[in-house]
C-alpha cells in the first residue's frame, strides 16, 4: 500500500487531463473519465482496487445493456490511483445520467469518480451536488470548510470498502456454491444417484427435490463468508464453531423446501465449510484450491476427537457416529479435517484434466465421482452396503480407472442400473463433487 504526495496527485490529475483531450481529439466522442474518490495519501490499495473493479464492471455491463458502444478502453493502476477512460458513443446526457446513477445507487458507488466529458473535451456539471459521505451535506461546502478531518474520512472509506466487499464476496460465494450444487446434481449418469435420467437409488426424492433445496441455501453459505470474515483473525476452529447453528437452520429450510427430505445434510457442512475459509482468506487466495482446502482442515481441526473421541454405543445416534464406532470410519470430519485429500488428489485433478481435454461436464464430473467414491469411505455406502462391501466396490472402481480413467457413459449406467438393484448410493462422494466444482468455479473469479 503506497503513498502518494501532493506533488504526485497534481501530476496524475494533469496527465489525465492531457489524456482526456488526446482522445478527444482522436475520437470526437463523449468520455467517461473514471477515478476513486479516496482521502488522504493512501489512494491505491488491494481494497480499492478491487472497489475500482466492481465499479468499472457496473459501468460496462450498464453501457452493454444500453447498446452503447465502448471504442476506446484503458485503465491505470498507479500509487495515484486507479483510472479509467472509456470513449463511448452515447449522447452525454445519457451517458452523465448513467454516471450519476452508479455514483448514488450504492454506498460503494458514493466513492466512484466518473467525470463525463462532451465530444469537445469540456465536462459535463451533476444535476445536483454529491453528498458527503460522513454527514449527507453537500461534500463541497463540507470541504470548503473542512468540517471534517482527513481520518475520519479515511475511517468512513475503510468501512464502506469493508462492507461493500463483504457483500460481494459473500453474494460470490453464495452463488458458486449453489452453481456446485445444481451441477452435482445435473451430472449424468451417476450411479445410484439422483440425475436428469432418474432418481437413482432413492424412493423418495427425485430432480426437482434437489432443484428445490439447492435454491434454499444461498443465504446460508452467503452468512458463511460472513461469519468466515468477522472470525478471521480469531483461532480457525472459532469459525466453525459460529458456522454450527446457521449449520442447523439452514438443515431445517432444507427440510422445509423438500417436505422433509434430506438431501444436501453433507453440502451444508462441506460447502459452509469452504465458504468460511473464503471468509477467512484474502480474496487473492481464492483461485488457489490447495489454500482453500488448507483453511478448512484448520478450521475443522480436532472435530473428529471433539465430537467422536469417547462416544458411547449408547450415544451413537448417527449413521457417521455409529460407523465410528464399529468400524472407525471418521466420515466427513476426518475428510474436512484431513484437508479433503480425495478432492484435492483425485476429484479435483480429474475433473478439470477431464475439461480440459474437451470432455463434457457430464463426463468430467461423471469421472471425479468415481475417482472420489474410489478413494473415500463414503458413509451412504457403508450404510446401504457394509463396510466389507464399500471397501470392495472402492477396490473395484480403483482397478477400473487405472485402466480406464473417463469410463464411457454407456458403462457408468451400466453401473447405475448395477447400483440401483443393489440400492447402493454415494452420497458423500457427490457432497465432494459439489465441492470440485465450486473450487473449479473459483478460479475463474477475478
Amino acid at each position: 500500500m503506497a503513498t502518494a504526495d501532493l506533488d504526485q496527485i497534481l501530476e496524475a490529475r494533469d496527465r489525465r487531463a492531457a489524456r482526456q483531450e488526446a482522445l478527444s481529439a482522436q475520437y470526437g466522442l463523449p468520455q467517461v473519465s473514471f477515478t476513486m474518490n479516496i482521502a488522504g495519501p493512501v489512494k491505491n490499495s488491494t481494497a480499492i482496487r478491487r472497489a475500482f473493479r466492481l465499479g468499472q464492471r457496473q459501468l460496462l455491463d450498464s453501457l452493454e445493456r444500453l447498446n452503447a458502444p465502448v471504442l476506446h478502453k484503458e485503465e491505470l493502476d498507479q500509487d495515484t490511483g486507479c483510472e479509467g477512460f472509456y470513449v463511448v458513443d452515447l449522447p452525454p446526457a445519457e451517458l452523465k445520467d448513467l454516471a450519476c446513477w452508479l455514483e448514488e445507487s450504492s454506498e460503494l458507488g458514493r466513492l466512484f469518480d466518473l467525470d463525463v466529458l462532451r465530444p469537445d473535451g469540456t465536462k459535463l456539471s451533476r444535476p445536483l451536488p454529491r453528498r458527503c459521505l460522513l454527514c449527507g451535506r453537500p461534500a463541497a461546502e463540507c470541504a470548503r470548510s473542512r468540517t471534517h478531518t482527513v481520518p475520519q474520512l479515511q475511517a468512513r472509506t475503510r468501512e464502506i470498502l469493508a462492507s461493500a466487499l463483504e457483500a460481494h464476496d459473500a453474494e460470490t460465494a453464495a452463488v458458486l456454491a449453489v452453481r456446485a450444487l445444481l451441477y452435482e446434481v445435473c451430472t449424468t449418469p451417476k450411479p445410484g444417484l439422483v440425475d436428469r435420467a432418474n432418481n437413482g437409488s432413492h424412493r423418495d426424492m427425485d430432480f426437482f427435490t434437489f432443484l428445490n433445496s439447492a435454491s434454499a441455501l444461498g443465504p446460508y453459505f452467503a452468512q458463511c463468508l460472513k461469519l468466515g470474515r468477522r472470525t478471521a483473525t480469531r483461532p480457525a476452529p472459532c469459525t466453525l464453531a459460529h458456522l454450527r447453528r446457521p449449520g442447523r437452520l439452514a438443515e431445517s429450510a432444507m427440510l422445509r423446501s423438500t417436505g422433509g427430505v434430506n438431501t444436501h445434510k453433507g453440502a451444508i457442512y462441506t460447502l459452509g465449510l469452504a465458504c468460511g475459509a473464503l471468509g477467512r482468506l484474502d480474496h487473492s487466495a481464492w483461485s488457489d484450491p490447495e489454500r482453500i482446502l488448507a483453511e478448512a482442515a484448520a478450521m475443522a481441526a480436532g472435530s473428529v476427537e471433539r465430537e467422536l473421541a469417547g462416544l458411547e454405543e449408547a450415544g451413537a445416534v448417527t449413521s457417521g457416529q455409529r460407523f465410528y464406532l464399529q468400524y472407525g470410519v471418521c466420515g466427513i470430519r476426518g475428510e474436512a479435517q484431513a484437508g479433503f485429500p480425495a478432492v484435492r488428489i483425485y476429484g479435483l485433478p480429474i475433473l478439470e484434466e477431464g475439461l480440459a481435454q474437451g470432455k463434457s461436464i457430464d463426463e468430467a464430473g461423471g469421472a471425479a465421482l468415481l475417482a472420489l467414491l474410489a478413494h473415500t469411505a463414503d458413509t451412504n455406502m457403508i450404510a446401504r452396503g457394509g463396510a466389507e462391501g464399500q471397501r470392495k466396490e472402492a477396490a473395484r472402481l480403483k482397478n477400473w480407472l487405472e485402466r480406464c480413467p473417463y469410463p464411457d457413459r454407456r458403462d457408468i449406467s451400466a453401473l447405475d442400473r448395477e447400483y440401483m438393484q443393489r440400492n447402493l448410493s454415494p452420497g458423500g462422494s457427490a457432497d465432494l463433487l459439489a465441492l470440485c466444482y465450486m473450487l473449479h468455479f473459483l478460479k475463474e473469479v477475478d
